[in-house]
């Protein structure tokens, strides 16, 4: 895969939207605003970058509110889904481990048992993130799928999704995620120096996330197309 490519390609598609659209631009910076707010509770900017992850080009434009609102939930539902085996690991090793450590407290402190139980709550909090971080890699490939299928048990069939990484290939995919997540740290590096401006700075940030989120889904968008979707 052309990295670059897919680079330049998602730069292009986010210069003609939204920032050759400024009146689509200002309403995606209030969406981005809303959801930040909110902590994605209303989550339109999720609906509308889902529209973006289907491949649609030229970028889509901003209309049928309810269905924003509708697919951004079901973005929060296919992550809440997908991170619970994480959660699952640190409820059940971190859980004992802080259950140990409380009744050796309360017992009066052996430190052997205290060491053993604080190692043991540290392991568990390892395992949850390496749970969590291979998690992360098959859902965002999830909501790719949900995005071009239109469909929410689509970003839960397994076998296509597992199939469709394959035919990529994980090193690809893996690849692909670390580049993006390398642009997005680049990119929060940037945007926290200008939102220390006075006044202007907090929403010149507003406006640069808004065309971030809509050059990250474009990026994914086009990994996903790279090859076909198993039948």
């Amino acid at each position: 895969m052309d990295y670059g490519t897919v680079i330049s390609g998602a730069l292009e598609y986010t210069k003609d939207a939204p920032i050759g659209k400024w009146m689509q631009w200002v309403i995606l910076a209030v969406l981005s605003l809303v959801q930040a707010l909110t902590l994605s509770l209303i989550p339109p900017l999720s609906g509308y970058v889902a529209r973006v992850l289907s491949g649609k080009t030229p970028a889509p434009e901003i209309d049928n509110w309810g269905r924003l609102f509708v697919d951004g939930w079901k973005w929060n539902i296919i992550v809440l889904i997908y991170m619970i085996p994480a959660i699952i690991v640190f409820l059940v090793l971190g859980g004992l481990s802080a259950i140990s450590l409380l009744a050796n407290a309360a017992a009066g402190g052996d430190p052997a048992a205290a060491s053993a139980a604080a190692l043991s709550l540290i392991g568990g909090f390892l395992l949850a993130g390496l749970v969590a971080l291979v998690m992360t890699f098959i859902a965002l490939f999830a909501i790719l799928r949900f995005a071009y299928t239109d469909s929410l048990g689509e970003a839960f069939n397994f076998s296509v999704i597992l199939g469709h990484i394959g035919k990529l290939g994980w090193g690809t995919w893996i690849i692909a995620v670390i580049i993006l997540i390398v642009i997005a740290a680049i990119y929060g590096f940037v945007v926290g120096l200008l939102v220390n401006i006075p006044f202007l700075g907090w929403i010149i940030g507003i406006f640069l996330n808004a065309a971030f989120a809509v050059f990250y889904a474009r990026y994914l968008a086009q990994v996903y197309e790279d090859v076909p979707a198993p039948a």
